[in-house]
């Protein structure tokens, strides 16, 4: 891999090892509120601690007893309307002095008695409107009696008094401040959400953001604003600007068009380094890169800044020129390592391909061997595929990297020839197959391996612990030009918008998933004017689409959903689809979803879904263990089937791991030592949330966001403890 000039990087480690020594003084004197609490049984932080490890030092619940864990209490939250469609909230709770505060699958700010589960406040960041958004998290900072909670609401970063749920008017603009001023381009038609929560040192809140994944998307800036005023701070090109290091590596002027390499899975902190470890996702668009040709520095890279002033300290990058969405799908886990009696710190960042790079926190550098591979080259048109990817040689890819015909999925003989004949079609030629015309099978997907729910890393055995995936995808690329005939009526120009954006999610007969809603007769559920905010502002995980439809396009795609075969009586006859671009693009279909058969089954035998602890000392795994189960699938005398599920592991100094997040609805407890399911209960509905464990008054407890069922469709907050 190239890296940036040894000499820049000795002289930025130089000014960094210079002020540890001061900084851990006065960290020494002033303290962190949120460590001590954290240490005193609280979840202060999204990832339980500023080093993302989903860890809790509590005892009470251990192997011997749990057993006998019980619920204690549900909040039912009642933000959404009776009808609407089930909501799946993916937000952790932090709890801060015995409050836990949550965020509803509809983007209501909530804190309640985390001992009773008693509701004290609740803010609606939307005043009364549609609003919605996927939220993973909230960020937590005090200053003597100031005490905030600050969030993402859309493309807003909020401030709100901890103690009385009131906006804090002095931070920003009334209590918010616009995360898409300072990016690029004119604001209003940018699309940017907080998805996952930023990550406080000292007074700054430092934020990344989520992005729309297509061409036109801006630039994903790492920021850091006062906590108390709003004010930018800092800001850190993650595609360079001239001048900067790392520009070398896209084309000539490539910052002024070029967007994604954001951060929207999270961050880890380091304070008495003053050090953020940043993981960075990748370029725009995801499957097609002709227009940025290179390596694409800060894309896919694992980014290291000094936190206080956003200063460059050190990167590795995990993909070159990604064209396959390899983007990083979770904070990076500051762990120590054992080697040979020294302790070493490090940085333990997974990825969607299945790998663990490991390096070093203060330089950057991988402490198991990594060899650059020659991969194999693209065939589009334009198109110039890195020749070769870094493979880390230890520690072992937790995900399967590797496939042949004979693990494709038997369901009987006429399923199975269907798919045999499907990916013999296709392209594959290993990992990094790029995309091509013809097709091309992927494996993993863009589903992972890992996803956002991430890894636990367990202090006392230097154990990471890492859901994992099996999931196979197929990238179908066409040109992005939209065929529609001279006479297309409106509605007809919007069913081949719908084709090429909407369908791959939605399906082609707009029948949804069971991720993705249905949008079957819409309008009579949602009025025109929401429908088209939720397609321009974004709403779930479903992206805004500002910077890609212009005004009549955004009639068009009503007039289609809403099927209104004329259009309005102006735009009838209206022209809105143009293919007269100078520059050929083209777009993936197909993107961001499990290979399935006709039933919906997954097209590949399984196991799909694991759970694998790792000791980083040795680079060895301890045990690795289906996680969830179809048994309908499951042949007789077979293990598990293992499910795909996002959310991450909670180890305890207790002995005991708690995950969720599958299908079959199950929060389970698993001995840590051995990966054995020692406790599990059914819940509601599918808990698509990564928990967590704290302590009230002597007393530990376990907590989850749930998801919405029909009766009750805004979902809960549930909590388990001892009797």
């Amino acid at each position: 891999m190239e890296q940036l000039p040894r000499k820049m990087k000795k002289r930025t480690r130089v000014k960094t090892l210079r002020g540890t020594f001061v900084m851990s003084i006065l960290l020494c004197f002033l303290g962190c509120a949120t460590e001590e609490k954290k240490e005193n049984g609280s979840w202060a932080y999204h990832r339980g601690d500023a080093a993302s490890s989903n860890y809790s030092t509590l005892e009470e619940i251990n192997p011997s007893n749990v057993a006998r864990l019980q619920p204690v209490w549900t909040f039912n939250i009642k933000d959404m309307s009776a009808d609407a469609r089930p909501g799946l909230s993916q937000c952790t709770p932090i709890i801060v002095d015995g409050a836990l505060y949550t965020v509803s699958a509809k983007g209501w700010l909530y804190a309640l008695d985390a001992k009773t589960g008693d509701q004290i406040w609740s803010f609606d960041p939307f005043d009364g409107g549609e609003g919605g958004g996927t939220v993973r998290g909230v960020s937590y900072w005090e200053s003597g009696e100031d005490k905030r909670i600050i969030f993402g609401s859309g493309d807003r970063l909020l401030a709100v008094n901890a103690q009385n749920g009131k906006c804090v008017g002095e931070f920003g603009d009334n209590g918010g401040v616009d995360l898409k001023i300072g990016l690029r381009d004119d604001p209003k038609d940018l699309f940017i959400a907080l998805t996952t929560p930023g990550i406080v040192y000292k007074d700054l809140i430092i934020v990344g953001g989520r992005l729309q994944d297509l061409y036109g998307s801006p630039p994903g800036y790492i920021r850091a604003y006062d906590c108390r005023t709003g004010e930018l701070v800092w800001t850190f090109h993650t595609i360079p600007l001239p001048g900067e290091p790392g520009y070398e590596t896209w084309p000539k002027e490539a910052y002024k068009t070029a967007g994604g390499v954001n951060n929207w899975a999270g961050m880890s902190l380091d304070s008495e380094r003053d050090m953020v470890f940043i993981s960075l996702g990748s370029p725009s668009y995801d499957f097609y890169g002709a227009d940025r040709l290179g390596e694409n520095l800060y894309g896919n890279c694992v980014l290291a800044l000094k936190a206080s002033t956003g200063e460059y300290v050190w990167h590795y990058q995990t993909v070159h020129h990604d064209i396959w969405d390899y983007d990083l799908p979770a904070p990076p886990n500051l762990v120590t390592l054992n080697r040979d009696g020294k302790k070493i710190d490090a940085v333990a960042q997974i990825t969607k391909q299945g790998f663990v790079f490991v390096l070093d926190r203060e330089t950057g550098e991988s402490l198991f061997p990594v060899e650059e591979r020659k991969v194999p080259p693209s065939y589009m048109p334009g198109e110039e595929a890195w020749p070769t990817q870094p493979f880390p040689l230890k520690p072992d890819p937790y995900a399967r990297q590797t496939f042949t015909e004979e693990e494709l999925a038997n369901y009987g003989e006429d399923n199975h020839d269907s798919l045999l004949k499907k990916f013999r079609s296709l392209r594959y030629e290993g990992m990094f197959t790029p995309p091509d015309l013809k097709g091309t099978f992927m494996f993993p997907g863009t589903r992972g391996g890992a996803q956002w729910g991430g890894a636990a890393f367990d202090k006392e055995t230097s154990t990471l612990f890492i859901r994992s995936m099996d999931a196979a995808e197929l990238i179908t690329i066409v040109e992005e030009k939209i065929d529609v005939g001279a006479n297309a009526s409106l509605m007809e120009q919007g069913a081949a918008l719908y084709g090429s954006y909407c369908a791959s999610c939605h399906g082609p007969e707009k029948k949804g998933s069971d991720v993705y809603p249905s949008l079957i007769d819409i309008g009579s559920r949602l009025s025109k004017e929401i429908i088209n905010q939720k397609i321009m502002n974004g709403v779930g995980m479903m992206p805004g689409y500002a910077s890609i439809f212009d005004e009549g396009q955004q009639e068009a795609i009503m007039a289609y959903m809403l099927e209104l075969e004329g259009g309005s009586s102006t735009t009838a006859n209206k022209t809105v689809v143009d293919n007269s671009t100078e520059e050929t693009r083209y777009l993936n279909t197909t993107g961001y979803t499990t290979w399935t058969d006709s039933e919906g089954r997954p097209a590949v035998k399984p196991p799909w879904g694991a759970l694998n602890a790792l000791n980083l000392s040795t680079g060895e795994y301890d045990w690795k263990v289906p996680l969830g189960n179809y048994e309908e699938l499951q042949e007789a005398g077979a293990p598990p089937t293992g499910q795909e599920g996002k959310s991450g592991p909670v180890v305890t100094a207790g002995g005991l791991i708690f995950i969720s997040g599958s299908e079959d609805k199950q929060l389970r407890a698993i001995d840590k030592a051995t990966g054995e399911t020692l406790w599990q209960t059914t819940l509601p509905a599918m808990a698509n949330a990564t928990a967590c464990t704290y302590e009230v008054e002597g007393k530990q407890f376990v907590t989850i966001s749930v998801g919405g069922t029909k009766d009750n469709p805004s979902g809960s907050v549930m909590a388990f403890a001892l009797p």
